[in-house]
């Protein structure tokens, strides 16, 4: 049963905080104009690479499954994928410059 539930608790983390901060990142590429919106699903890549990092890092220890298995991602593969998530994060804007 609390596999299940942990389940059913990292969808819910990961469909709220992917649809919150992709509104606002959305918001942030329509404000910046010149068709970056219309690349804002490399946002929502980014957005799930920042999520499963705090998820893995932190989120996961405060939950109901407490099994094997359980341990932090080292802090050179946090920083490598937090640095390809803000990178992909510019990229909308970036791509919309010299393309649109």
């Amino acid at each position: 049963m609390r596999v299940i539930l942990e389940l059913l608790r990292i969808v819910f983390i990961f469909l709220v905080l992917m649809g919150i901060l992709g509104a606002v990142f959305e918001n942030i590429y329509i404000s910046i104009g010149n068709g970056a919106e219309n690349y804002s699903w490399i946002s929502l890549i980014a957005i799930f690479i920042i999520i499963f990092v705090l998820y893995r890092n932190k989120y996961q220890f405060s939950g109901w499954y407490k099994g094997e298995g359980q341990e932090k991602l080292s802090k050179r593969v946090s920083l490598a994928l937090m640095t390809i998530s803000v990178i992909l994060l510019l990229f909308p804007p970036i791509i919309a410059f010299f393309f649109n």
